[in-house]
């Protein structure tokens, strides 16, 4: 499998080289003199871990988001708390971040550092992992700048207000994604990543079982739908680890199946239902339930550039020795 992915993804990534960089120190060929072989170690390690473990795609995906759209596409949520200091990752929206996630980029991490140590980012990691796992479950190639540093800081109090939640309504959650960049165009599409992974019980009980005075569940969901949720979620406050998939369809195939779900009554989050129901939003669910293609270009635009949000590079950021910790020589 990997030696058919590595034929595909190479020649695309040789072809889209001569494209110039947006962001001015970052590359699509940073590591051809210093780590040639980064490419296929990449997707070595990561098309094995998929295939053992395929929650992979689907946490990589989140870790990403949540990485980037925190401090910068700069790998602090993968920093380790410490006695002395509480990390991103232990923040209560991130606790649900799966340890595959966390797992494959170490694994990446670990191979790199053998063929080319000190060279190779831990953010530079995520955001391969996350496009090479989006391409090997069906979604669209795009690209991957390289050069980003790794940040200096990982504090659990930057995630307060910098990741937006599934209860917002849609104006503010446009407003979250505009005030950072991102066109309403971006942000439908970006949302299109729900159609792979699931989300746990508590992030939707409220719309099955309090939902207001006249009605127990959200009209919104179609009536057969949440009656499978609401028997699979009976137990959630006893065991908070029960979840569904995002998209009831296809749940491991990135495709555009989430937007036609959405005009189905099968939006499992407040936010998806909210999307095919906006004046803003709308227009895009429609295209995109329609034409995968339109889909899967608006969402390499977005990929692109989310990946490129508030990077780190020069004296910014270091290369990480480990991807848990900071570079800190220890005594």
């Amino acid at each position: 499998m990997a030696t058919s992915l590595l034929a595909f993804l190479v020649p695309s990534i040789l072809f889209l080289a001569s494209v110039p960089p947006s962001h001015p120190h970052l590359s699509l060929d940073h590591y051809k003199k210093t780590c040639p072989r980064f490419n296929e170690i990449m997707l070595q390690v990561i098309s094995e871990k998929q295939i053992h473990y395929p929650s992979t795609a689907a946490g990589t995906l989140r870790l990403f988001f949540h990485d980037c759209i925190v401090e910068g596409c700069d790998g602090s949520i993968l920093i380790s708390s410490t006695a002395f200091s509480k990390a991103e990752r232990d923040h209560e929206l991130n606790a649900g971040l799966p340890g595959d996630a966390f797992e494959v980029i170490t694994r990446a991490k670990s191979a790199l550092e053998i063929e080319c140590p000190g060279v190779v980012s831990c953010s530079d990691i995520i955001a391969v992992a996350t496009r090479n796992l989006v391409t090997i479950v069906g979604g669209p190639f795009y690209q991957v700048r390289l050069g980003r540093k790794d940040g200096l800081t990982s504090n659990i109090s930057r995630v307060d207000g910098n990741l937006p939640n599934p209860k917002m309504p849609m104006s503010e959650i446009i407003s979250f994604f505009t005030s950072r960049g991102f066109t309403v165009e971006d942000m439908v599409a970006l949302l299109g990543s729900h159609t792979i992974g699931f989300s746990h019980c508590k992030e939707f009980s409220d719309r099955l079982f309090n939902f207001s005075k006249s009605s127990e569940t959200d009209p919104a969901y179609h009536p057969e739908y949440a009656a499978g949720l609401k028997k699979l979620c009976a137990n959630y406050t006893k065991n908070p680890d029960m979840s569904a998939y995002n998209d009831v369809m296809t749940p491991g195939k990135f495709d555009n199946m989430y937007y036609q779900n959405l005009k189905k009554g099968l939006g499992l989050l407040a936010t998806d239902s909210a999307l095919v129901r906006d004046k803003r939003t709308g227009p895009f669910v429609d295209l995109y339930a329609a034409n995968e293609t339109a889909f899967f270009q608006a969402y390499g635009r977005a990929m692109e550039k989310l990946g490129e949000y508030k990077v780190k590079t020069g004296k910014e950021g270091e290369i990480r020795r480990s991807c848990d910790d900071f570079n800190i020589i220890k005594t």
